[in-house]
């Protein structure tokens, strides 16, 4: 499958002219802060992380990049099989984008995988992203501390879970 609609939004797979709406968005300090690394300083730091993202060729990731109006506003995925993560541009915060992206992503998810769980790992000080997941059907499977090193800064994870929907 290689696009999935939404009533705003499409899901489709990267192309290499997504590369500088990526780097807007992995530049930014303000939607990097509880990613697992720093904000990127270069194109060549987002060239490296693009073509890793979207064409390693690894059976574990499945990645897409999210668009809305024909501009790309970020990435969902599952970067290593069964953990889904999102990143979204600051400008489309607030509008339940990221809802709309992630519920559609997971129909497709469980639809293609025989797994029985998505999960994600978050900061607990991220409380946008728990509280998407939480209402997507989530649930908080444990907890560790300085699981990343970001910078100087040590990081915690929250550990979630959602089940394979029962027929």
């Amino acid at each position: 499958m290689s696009e999935l609609r939404t009533a705003r939004l499409v899901l489709r797979r990267a192309i290499p002219a997504d590369i500088l709406a990526m780097h807007a968005i992995l530049s930014s300090p303000e939607a990097m802060r509880y990613w697992a690394t720093l904000p990127h300083v270069s194109m060549a730091e987002t060239e490296t992380w693009f073509e890793a993202q979207f064409f390693s060729g690894d059976p574990a990731r499945d990645e897409w990049v999210i668009v809305q109006d024909g501009q790309v506003i970020g990435n969902i995925g599952i970067w290593k099989m069964p953990e889904m993560g999102f990143i979204l541009h600051p400008g489309a915060w607030g509008k339940g984008l990221a809802t709309e992206a992630a519920s559609a992503f997971l129909t497709y998810a469980f639809a293609t995988y025989p797994i029985e769980a998505v999960t994600a790992d978050v900061d607990p000080r991220n409380a946008a992203s728990l509280k998407l997941l939480q209402c997507l059907g989530f649930a908080v499977t444990g907890a560790a501390e300085n699981t990343f090193l970001v910078g100087d800064e040590w990081c915690h994870s929250v550990y979630l879970a959602l089940p394979r929907p029962t027929a």
